[in-house]
């Protein structure tokens, strides 16, 4: 046996394994800073909001509901970063005060379909409430000390709250979801629409089914609709909840998805 010829490939194996597990290492930790707070957009991603009052006003409007008592402009505040550089948005309109959605809420000009959404969100107080809705129909919750299924980041009234992955209050947090809209054909619902989404960097809910928009008709699109369960072939906005207390926001960008196949998972 040629003992040196041995040693080196073995040596040389050695060193592919090394490599190996280096280039899985760097790989991983690219991957996992892709979701998460601070998490930036993507070359081909729209930023909806920067920390602006110009683009607050050039790409968000009051969400005219049923419930819709709020005057234009927009009466949702710029604000000082509690926790960082920069200007945050804060919910605390003065129309919704006593928790009354609906009355306030904003959502974008802009209407979706598929897409990949990042969304930080500052509580700061115990109780502060708000919510995400996509496509202005299906609630993904902001909402401090729930962690039933109507509670924090769970997808309303049909998934359990993840709240093991809540940074808590005074602390910012984020939601990274890749959305599939709900698909038809001759007018009917034949897939749902479906989510996967990550808590703080964490994955929380995984290609999961939402059956219907909660909440009523003051609540988004589809909401008065049989009871809720009337989904309609209609793209939706962005919607963020105005419920009357400090809940602020930061760094929302989207990423427009054509999914052709029911799957979410990222």
């Amino acid at each position: 046996m040629n003992y040196s010829a041995f040693r080196f490939s073995t040596v040389a194996a050695n060193f592919l394994f090394i490599l190996a597990i280096a280039l899985y290492s760097v790989v991983s930790a690219n991957a996992q800073a892709q979701v998460g707070v601070g998490t930036k957009a993507p070359k081909g991603a729209e930023i909806l909001f920067d920390g602006s009052r110009q683009m607050l006003d050039s790409k968000w409007i009051y969400w005219e509901g049923p419930r819709f008592a709020a005057t234009p402009p927009i009466k949702w505040t710029i604000e000082k970063d509690p926790d960082g550089k920069g200007t945050v948005l804060n919910t605390n309109d003065p129309t919704a005060a006593g928790g009354k959605y609906g009355t306030a809420d904003i959502v974008t000009k802009q209407t979706f379909r598929d897409f990949r959404l990042h969304i930080e969100f500052y509580i700061l107080k115990p109780g502060g409430n708000s919510g995400v809705y996509l496509q202005n129909r299906y609630e993904i919750q902001v909402l401090d000390g729930d962690t039933t299924s109507h509670g924090m980041a769970a997808v309303i009234n049909e998934t359990p709250s993840p709240y093991h992955a809540y940074n808590g209050v005074g602390k910012w947090n984020s939601y990274d979801i890749v959305f599939r809209a709900a698909r038809f054909k001759d007018g009917k619902r034949t897939e749902k629409a479906r989510l996967t989404m990550y808590f703080n960097g964490k994955k929380v809910h995984t290609n999961q089914e939402i059956n219907q928009v909660w909440g009523g008709p003051n609540s988004g699109i589809d909401g008065g609709n049989d009871g809720g369960k009337g989904i309609t072939d209609t793209p939706g906005g962005l919607k963020l909840q105005a419920e009357g207390h400090d809940v602020y926001y930061r760094n929302i960008w989207i990423k427009e998805l054509d999914l052709k196949k029911p799957e979410t998972d990222f």
